[in-house]
């Protein structure tokens, strides 16, 4: 089994293994590709066993599902080793107060999230989104409280411009509110809009990186064809998510990775992991593997080395398409 690698969360003291185990995936009551709970509590075991100490979920995944289903598995593991990051902002019910980034919102969630997982504290605390309807101070008021009553030990945000991050870190810093030290974009092969946005900013900051998505929702994976009906049973026959990334630019970076995949005796899906890993600004790629399999493949990753002239070929067929400033 391939030895697991660590490292620091940005210019934190937190060390994280270099896989983040996504739980999006864990429970019963979404519509697509779920695990159920028993295979849910495998998948967490067998990638705790190897060495994997990073979990990331949130308490809209399966409205709590996930959560508890994360903390059923952590019960009887040694929590200091552990690192267990959730979110907060989608609705978790009908009614007012029940989404958002309010200060009521986040403390309710927070002590929500906290009785599913069975633990004292969480490691890494998100926002899901930006929340326009309410003032970034009172967010971060919020979230500076929970890490002063020891509920909190960092915190972190998902998918923004980069505007709203900055203006985010530096309200931070002039209030003497406890910082983002984490951003969660998405990010891959294919999907490289971040670049010149989000990234730079964490570059700058010193703030972690976990980037969602390193597959592309399955398309960096190679198990769809250019010229091929879309297969039942799959992501994208009823996600436009994954389907979207049928664009000749897109397939033509695949042909590259897929060359790559050959020439090492690997595959696609750990070429585009790899590739990940080899960008400086990047700590831990949140992986959501179906499968044990599917996971080892992953992990198989950590084994490969790529060279500048490697990483250049896989990005050379494709010229990122760069969001507006301030634009999502």
């Amino acid at each position: 089994m391939t030895e697991m690698e660590y490292t620091y969360l940005g210019d934190t003291g937190l060390e994280v293994s270099r896989f983040c185990l996504g739980c999006m995936n864990f429970g019963s009551s979404a519509d697509w590709m779920m695990n159920d709970r028993q295979a849910s509590l495998e998948l967490l075991d067998h990638a705790l066993d190897a060495g994997i100490n990073f979990l990331d979920t949130a308490n809209a995944y399966s409205r709590g599902e996930s959560e508890d289903i994360v903390g059923e598995a952590i019960a009887d593991r040694d929590r200091e080793e552990l690192a267990i990051a959730t979110k907060v902002y989608f609705p978790m019910d009908d009614g007012p107060n029940k989404s958002g980034l309010s200060r009521k919102h986040i403390l309710d969630q927070a002590k929500a999230s906290l009785d599913r997982l069975g633990t004292d504290y969480i490691d890494l605390y998100q926002i899901h989104r930006w929340d326009d309807h309410v003032p970034i101070e009172e967010t971060l008021s919020a979230l500076d409280h929970l890490v002063d009553e020891g509920l909190v030990r960092y915190v972190g945000a998902s998918t923004m411009s980069s505007y709203q991050f900055t203006k985010a870190l530096y309200t931070a810093d002039v209030e003497n509110l406890e910082r983002f030290a984490c951003m969660q974009p998405e990010y891959n092969a294919v999907d490289r809009h971040e670049e010149a946005n989000l990234l730079p900013v964490c570059e700058g900051e010193g703030v972690g990186v976990i980037p969602w998505s390193p597959l592309a929702g399955g398309f960096l994976t190679g198990k769809y064809e250019r010229d091929d009906s879309v297969p039942t049973d799959t992501r994208a026959e009823t996600d436009e998510y994954t389907s979207n990334r049928f664009t000749d630019e897109n397939w033509a970076v695949l042909d590259v990775i897929r060359e790559l995949a050959d020439e090492k005796d690997a595959t696609p899906a750990q070429i585009s992991l790899a590739w990940l890993l080899h960008k400086p600004v990047v700590d831990a790629p949140i992986v959501g593997p179906r499968t044990i399999d599917h996971l080892d493949e992953n992990l198989g990753a950590l084994d490969i080395e790529l060279t500048p002239d490697e990483i250049d070929r896989i990005e050379e067929p494709k010229t990122p398409q760069w969001p507006a400033p301030g634009k999502d």
